[in-house]
């Protein structure tokens, strides 16, 4: 049985005004902002249910680019609704089923030859935030072109010796008080990474923090919240930072 996922106010929540532009690449749109210099740094971030076009997903993908990578995030549900804030909790594990977060080695190795072949980029990794943060996970697994990854609080699933036999450095997010995750699912996950994973990782939970917490715009933040987001944005960079 899922939990309801985090529940933005989606209407009130769409007044960014993003710094980037968007493209096609193939079959992918994709929304990409550039530093202000040259860098063969990239960064893919993967949205969660909400989609490629929502507002906090922008906001992520402007914040890194503004620490000097090429930052994209392309929409991974490939033109198909995103789970919206009108549809019925009721029907989101069949929802679930058409937006397979492991279904995703497709459109990242799309995005990873754009990239190298149009932007130059020679170092790329992978930051993802929840139903994102379940396909950073995967692709951790998956691709070795991606050199460093962030789940964050993507739900733990699949629990077999190839789910932690990670291909490089991956940091896990999650918050204490995520009503998706529980606390047992992040000590089994640190237990089998601790026997299986033969790469640098990390895993750290931040106290009092919801589901989606890490997206917040600073308008959306609250004060006892604040210190936490910041934080969790800056331990995401400082990893990011460190292998790429």
């Amino acid at each position: 049985q899922m939990a309801d996922p985090f529940l933005y106010n989606t209407g009130e929540r769409s007044k960014y005004g993003c710094l980037g532009h968007e493209v096609q690449i193939e079959h992918i749109k994709a929304y990409v902002c550039r530093p202000s210099f040259s860098t063969d740094k990239a960064v893919i971030v993967i949205h969660d249910i909400f989609g490629w076009l929502f507002p906090d997903i922008r906001y992520i993908v402007d914040l890194i680019a503004g620490h000097g990578y090429i930052t994209i995030c392309p929409d991974f549900f490939k033109g198909t609704d995103p789970w919206k804030t009108t549809d019925h909790w009721a029907d989101f594990a069949d929802w679930m089923k058409h937006h397979d977060p492991m279904k995703v080695d497709k459109e990242a190795d799309v995005v990873l030859k754009y990239l190298r072949e149009q932007c130059g980029a020679t170092k790329i990794g992978v930051v993802g935030f929840s139903w994102g943060g379940m396909a950073a996970h995967h692709l951790m697994l998956k691709n070795p072109q991606l050199a460093a990854g962030v789940s964050l609080y993507g739900s733990i699933i699949r629990d077999s010796e190839e789910r932690y036999n990670l291909l490089n450095p991956t940091f896990f997010i999650f918050g204490e008080k995520d009503h998706t995750i529980s606390l047992n699912q992040i000590t089994l996950l640190e237990e089998k990474l601790n026997q299986y994973c033969k790469v640098a990782y990390k895993i750290k939970v931040y106290p009092g923090q919801v589901h989606g917490f890490a997206q917040l715009k600073p308008e959306d933040m609250k004060p006892d919240d604040k210190p936490y987001i910041e934080e969790a944005r800056k331990d995401m960079m400082d990893w990011i930072k460190m292998f790429i």
